[in-house]
């Protein structure tokens, strides 16, 4: 396997894919600014976590699957699709500047570390990312494939790392700074859900394939 070139094409996809707004991001975000920087690193280890579903889907060659089943593709596009509305819904209704008492699981680091798990796992998107990209820089005859993906995921992981988890402390240095501004706590906390429903309905209506 060519280890210039290649790989550093596929980390400058990963880079351009994770800095892009989107679902993770704001669960990161949303969960920094109502737990501290500490939820919203369990935000994103269970997100990391949740891309080996990711890596093991392209090994076991999922993609052929969803050819020959495309009803099961649109299954885990809309359940996907509907957790992550749940946890938006979740994240506006948690805000104390609204008023509304926090949810338990709000403040569990268990349950910050499964919503994170559950929203990789059911971001349709990630599979259509490494089903369509993990094998262009798959290379046969040379080092072993389980070696190779495990390269590409430590990219992946490295990148989501390096991206979320600064933006992780700096939301929760945020949040912090905002307390005596509940108003604008609030502003920005329902912000990040709308962002993370907005994400999922347009997630559901552009990737739903025709039977």
């Amino acid at each position: 396997m060519d280890t210039g070139a290649p790989l550093w094409l596929f980390f400058l996809m990963v880079l351009g894919i994770v800095a892009l707004p989107g679902m993770d991001m704001a669960f990161v975000i949303g969960s920094s600014l109502r737990g501290g920087y500490i939820a919203g690193l369990l935000a994103l280890a269970g997100i990391m976590a949740g891309a080996v579903f990711h890596f093991a889907a392209s090994g076991l060659g999922l993609g052929l699957v969803l050819q020959w089943l495309p009803g099961l593709f649109n299954v885990l596009l809309v359940g996907g699709a509907a957790y992550l509305v749940w946890v938006g819904v979740s994240i506006w209704r948690s805000d104390p500047g609204s008023g509304v008492p926090p949810p338990r699981t709000a403040s569990s680091p268990s349950a910050t570390f499964r919503q994170g798990l559950l929203t990789s796992v059911l971001n349709p998107k990630a599979y259509v990312f490494v089903l369509a990209v993990f094998p262009q820089f798959m290379r046969s005859g040379e080092r072993p494939l389980w070696l190779q993906m495990l390269f590409m995921g430590l990219i992946v992981w490295a990148v989501q790392a390096g991206i979320y988890g600064p933006l992780a402390l700096a939301a929760g240095r945020t949040g912090t700074g905002l307390h005596g501004r509940p108003r604008l706590r609030q502003f920005i906390v329902r912000a990040t859900a709308c962002v993370l429903v907005a994400g999922a309905v347009a997630t559901a209506i552009e990737g739903w394939r025709p039977l």
